[in-house]
């Protein structure tokens, strides 16, 4: 039987479990005051993905600090972006360490995105094992292949959006890899890159399906109409450094082996030791969920 390796963007469900429950100014604190609502519920979201999906093995890709490779090609990724709340910033390295408690393997390269991460780790696994990949983050459908599907969180802890690859190509009609291709065009505003001024999600997709790649488009651009030349010919240089930051790296070098990444068992002491460290919320998620 193929390994099933489950890959998490332990960033995307950190920050999504914090604000589920910061509105309300619940944080869970420890005795000594320190918040734990974003790492608490972080644990019990991948407990529960473990449980629906049942992967054999695991990794759980970090960014590592807010500066990588694209903030050098562009200065305004992710400029918009606000400061993490007070309450958040205790919790990243306290992630990664409940991570540890528990077994599973954390990753992260300096410069680098989680989302790199979990496309190196598809890229060099995707003939050997069936792999899933939890994440809230839709520029990760490029990753999509036969054997990789994309499971986007949707709603508490247990509802996803799965894309694999039938269910791409018939929503967009384009293959995954094109996916960054037409995002160069509508940018993404999140993340801080423009695009092409005055091109949107419809308009990036359907030149993608007729022209295949920014290329493609490049090359055909006297066939557009007069009012889509000008915007593409006027926004050229944002339109290919949009591309570059668009774009998965999955050429990120992991030190790993397919064995350091096996499902890790829970013991008495893992949750004694969770109990101890004032984690009781993801102690009593593994006893429900896994009957210890």
């Amino acid at each position: 039987m193929q390994p099933h390796i489950l890959l998490v963007d332990g960033m995307a469900l950190l920050f999504r479990s914090f604000y589920a429950t910061a509105p309300m100014r619940q944080f869970f604190p420890k005795q000594d005051g320190t918040p734990t609502n974003g790492v608490q519920g972080f644990a019990r979201h991948v407990l529960s993905a473990q449980n629906l999906i049942r992967p054999t093995h695991m990794a759980v890709c970090w960014d590592m600090g807010s500066h990588t490779f694209r903030n050098e090609l562009f200065d305004g990724y992710k400029a918009n972006r606000t400061a993490p709340p007070e309450e958040m910033l205790p919790q990243f390295d306290m992630a990664r360490e409940v991570s540890e408690m528990i077994g599973w393997k954390n990753f992260g390269v300096k410069g680098m995105e989680a989302d790199d991460l979990i496309g190196s780790f598809v890229e060099r696994w995707k003939n050997d094992a069936q792999i899933t990949v939890v994440s809230g983050d839709k520029d990760l459908l490029q990753l999509v292949n036969p054997n990789t599907t994309i499971a986007l969180t949707k709603k508490g802890y247990t509802e996803y959006n799965p894309y694999n690859q039938q269910r791409f190509e018939e929503e967009y009609g384009i293959q995954p890899a094109q996916f960054a291709d037409v995002k160069a065009f509508m940018g993404d505003s999140s993340d801080g890159y423009p695009g092409v001024k005055g091109i949107g999600p419809k308009t990036a997709l359907s030149l993608i399906q007729q022209y295949g790649s920014v290329d493609g488009v490049l090359n055909a651009i006297s066939e557009l109409k007069p009012g889509q030349q000008k915007k593409i010919q006027e926004n050229i240089e944002m339109l290919q450094l949009s591309l570059q930051l668009a774009r998965i790296n999955t050429e990120v070098p992991i030190e790993t082996t397919l064995n350091d990444l096996i499902l890790p068992t829970w013991t008495q002491e893992k949750l004694a030791l969770l109990r101890q460290n004032e984690y009781k919320l993801i102690a009593n998620h593994a006893v429900s969920t896994f009957g210890y």
